[in-house]
């Protein structure tokens, strides 16, 4: 009888754990820029008059598959999924805009209400990492539900546009298409499969799979052995039926009238069944193939799809990885906020004094940030800590300081000395000592 060998355990054998393929840690000294594009961005959608929303990071897969497509390669191949306990399929959002339209019909948000929704969080897809594309990214996803002309279409474009102009990130392009009705496109796919066809020996494996499920995916291949027979094939935009055509030409015009430059490309279709009419994409050349950093579209027939009231739609995703890393080759990311004042404690029986002390001055002194040093150390180690910190004064408790009712206070980047403070006068004191210690390093 053969043996199986037990799995190994990382308790067996003492071995660090690695992180899941595709997940990546966001480490301290990231976290400003992250911070600083979430505050951004948060300012300027509520400043256009969108609201946040928060949904589950688990659905019910079905919820995915009729949303989605099951022929799509998020589907197909990406989504996490699983059966839980009680035997139900579950996934690991890939998208957010299906779980947003999920929350408004499970909590009766429709019935012709209109709504401008906004969120931020992790979403999952089993893809190959590569730079700015992880298996765990997180997206701002932006939704204007209810609204079915032009108008809100154009608003939302623009409104993106202000943001890259509020985080100082230059050289994003526009691009624009239309998808039509899900007539018109049922048209165009007859025709774009007939091109195919007659070129298939030309095709891809990726391109060959789509060929039967999701032909207009084709378009979207990043092959370069591709592009040829891609720039060969029947234009979408030549099947468009009469009211699509008006309804994009007014997004056209009114996108120039307010100053934002977009170029016409009609290979964009997008990933995901559910779009129809405008679909657009915010593309870099900084972060190569996967080169779009925001891209969204309408989706008028999707509410209905699962089990809403007919709700025209529109909204758009963010991959936030990708912007902060344009952010940081900008040079648009803030340093760690240092504290104001660092407190050096003297002997073991001074830190509960000084800790009582600091924390009395958080609350009469709200605007001024303090480090305390825990964990001991000797004053020369502490006073280390203290410059490397960034704190523009040090303030010293020890037990001889204590027992004679004072503190000392040390500016750390000017040039006076060290003085004596009594605790009774501190707040004013500290008030001085600061104005005089000049700026943080």
């Amino acid at each position: 009888m053969r043996r199986h060998r037990a799995s190994r355990t990382v308790s067996d054998v003492g071995e660090q754990i690695q992180p899941v393929r595709g997940m990546n840690d966001v480490l301290p000294e990231a976290i400003g820029a992250w911070q600083y594009f979430e505050c951004r961005t948060r300012e300027l959608l509520g400043a256009y008059g969108y609201e946040e929303i928060r949904v589950p990071l688990l659905e019910h897969t079905e919820l995915f598959q009729r949303a989605i497509g099951e022929h799509t390669d998020v589907v197909g191949k990406e989504m996490y999924t699983f059966i839980d306990r009680g035997g139900d399929s579950l996934t690991l959002r890939p998208e957010a805009t299906a779980g947003i339209v999920r929350a408004l019909i499970s909590n009766g948000m429709l019935r012709g209400q209109r709504h401008k929704l906004w969120c931020l969080g992790p979403m999952f897809r089993h893809e190959a990492p590569q730079a700015g594309r992880y298996r765990q990214f997180w997206q701002v996803d932006v939704e204007a539900i209810g609204c079915p002309g032009p108008d809100v279409d154009a608003e939302l474009i623009a409104m993106s546009a202000r943001l890259w102009d509020r985080l100082g990130i230059a050289g994003l392009r526009l691009q624009l298409n239309s998808l039509g009705t899900p007539e018109s496109r049922r048209l165009y796919r007859a025709r774009l499969v007939d091109y195919l066809k007659a070129h298939e020996a030309q095709l891809d494996s990726d391109s060959r799979r789509r060929l039967t499920g999701n032909p207009l995916r084709v378009l979207d291949s990043k092959n370069p052995d591709m592009q040829e027979l891609i720039r060969g094939a029947p234009l979408l935009t030549e099947h468009l039926d009469a009211e699509s055509q008006a309804h994009f030409a007014e997004l056209c015009a009114t996108l120039r009238a307010v100053g934002v430059p977009y170029e016409i490309n009609p290979r964009l279709v997008r990933g995901l069944d559910y779009y129809n009419r405008t679909v657009f994409e915010w593309i870099t050349a900084s972060t190569g193939a996967q080169n779009a950093v925001c891209s969204g579209g309408r989706y008028d027939g999707l509410i209905a799809q699962l089990g809403g009231d007919a709700t025209p739609a529109i909204g758009f995703a963010m991959g936030v990885e990708r912007l902060v890393a344009l952010l940081v080759a900008a040079g648009r990311t803030p340093a760690a906020a240092a504290p104001d004042v660092y407190v050096v404690v003297g002997g073991p029986h001074s830190f509960t004094p000084a800790l009582q002390l600091i924390e009395r001055l958080r609350t009469e002194r709200p605007a001024v940030r303090f480090e305390l040093n825990v964990g001991g150390g000797a004053l020369k180690a502490q006073f280390r800590r203290a410059d490397r910190s960034g704190a523009r004064l040090a303030l010293i408790l020890g037990e001889d300081e204590i027992a004679r009712g004072v503190v000392a206070l040390k500016p750390l980047r000017g040039s006076g000395g060290q003085s004596e403070c009594p605790m009774a006068q501190l707040p004013a004191g500290l008030d001085a000592a600061l104005a005089a210690a000049g700026p943080g390093a």
